[in-house]
């Protein structure tokens, strides 16, 4: 098995193995890695709007029993991208434009917040490990390394809701987080998209480490909003919009 690219973890290079999606399901067989990959092939247009997910088949499809897959379901229906009717099969939804531009508002507040908190609480080291990460990733954004760029991402936006110092806020956005996740992680796939997402933390992270709250919080509702925008193109061909 070929090692692919390496993931940022306290500014350290860790090797990460490259394995099929299939493999991924396989190891451990958690809900959340089906989450994921379903979460994913309804985002990408792999399943469409109206098309029944049957337990059975997914579970053939990925090698697994019915029952991550059934609490898979179970979560994609809370992230609104699955339905289901009583003694009917869960179907992929249509996620309308509208409707995820209103998620990616609230997530765009919730970010500001978090980042101006970070700018006035973070610690000496809770700053410079933000820093030293961050510089890091660039690695990832010259390889072009879109799943480990992803991976980081979660990561330093999870710090900025860490260093806020508010466990109410943390569990508000991390939740609002999940349910957007999928769309979060495909606008890596756009071009050019690594490049000005690291120049949009770029901005973040300088604020912070000067303690510009007000300058963070601009940066931050700025960088989700963009991450709106890039996200909105894989909502747009289901709808019409």
């Amino acid at each position: 098995m070929r090692i692919h690219l390496y993931a940022i973890n306290r500014g350290r290079r860790i090797a990460v193995k490259q394995v099929k999606r299939r493999e991924i399901v396989r190891t451990g067989t958690t809900v959340e890695q089906m989450v994921r990959a379903i979460a994913d092939l309804i985002v990408t247009g792999a399943l469409v709007p109206g098309e029944k997910l049957d337990e059975i088949s997914l579970a053939s499809r990925f090698d697994v029993s019915r029952t991550p897959v059934r609490e898979a379901l179970r979560e994609l229906g809370a992230m609104g991208l699955v339905g289901r009717e009583p003694n009917r099969s869960a179907v992929v939804t249509t996620v309308s434009g509208a409707y995820l531009h209103s998620m990616f508002e609230a997530m765009a507040e919730l970010e500001a917040i978090c980042a101006r908190l970070s700018a006035e609480r973070m610690s000496v080291e809770e700053r410079r490990t933000l820093e030293l990460e961050h510089r890091a990733s660039a690695r990832l954004v010259h390889a072009r390394a879109e799943e480990d760029y992803a991976a980081y991402n979660a990561e330093f936006h999870t710090q900025l809701y860490r260093g806020a110092h508010n466990d109410h806020i943390f569990e508000l956005v991390t939740q609002t987080r999940a349910r957007l996740a999928p769309f979060r992680r495909a606008q890596f796939r756009l071009p050019g998209r690594l490049a000005k997402s690291f120049d949009e933390h770029d901005a973040i992270v300088a604020a912070v480490l000067r303690g510009d709250s007000q300058a963070a919080s601009q940066a931050a509702y700025s960088h989700v909003a963009i991450v709106s925008d890039a996200s909105i193109v894989f909502a747009a061909p289901k709808t019409g919009n």
